[in-house]
């Protein structure tokens, strides 16, 4: 079961929005580069110790989502592929490719701010997170600054749509 932003208390609430403000921090990175404005953050013991945004269109790679890109970082911090004590924050609800990487990296706590109509396996199109026949799914929390992570989004397309298009 999801938790919703509107379910926490207002100091569960203080944390979580100011972890999402430094993975919103990230998107407006990837936004930098001209990708889509997604951004992640992994924290242990209070400390980021993994940080990504979008790199797909930069490295031509399409793994290289923020999730992953924080995943990854975080994994060498400490040394193990075990996440355990970890939260991740991501603007965006989480793909399928980046809901399984949070389960084999058996995170305890995933937090994004808006959801993927597309795309999203943490409740939206299916929750990978929660799948009952897998041995780990982490607790998810939705909703957390939803807005401005959806205005990030939203602001991108529009621009993009915008511009002239090539002949």
């Amino acid at each position: 079961m999801n938790i919703h932003n509107n379910d926490l208390t207002p100091e569960e609430r203080a944390i979580h929005e100011h972890w999402m403000r430094e993975a919103i921090t990230e998107a407006r990175k990837a936004e930098a580069l001209g990708e889509v404005p997604i951004g992640a953050v992994i924290v242990h013991n209070e400390q980021i110790i993994g940080r990504g945004y979008n790199l797909r269109e930069t490295t031509l790679d399409s793994t290289a989502h923020a999730e992953m890109v924080a995943i990854r970082e975080a994994s060498t911090a400490l040394g193990s592929w075990r996440l355990l004590d970890c939260r991740l924050y991501v603007t965006l609800e989480p793909c399928p490719m980046c809901a399984g990487a949070m389960v084999q990296s058996r995170l305890p706590l995933t937090v994004y701010g808006t959801t993927d109509p597309k795309a999203g396996c943490a409740g939206t199109l299916m929750n990978l997170l929660q799948e009952p026949r897998f041995n780990h799914r982490p607790e998810v929390i939705e909703g957390i600054l939803q807005e401005e992570c959806a205005g990030l989004l939203t602001a991108f397309f529009r621009k993009l749509r915008q511009r002239p298009s090539k002949l």
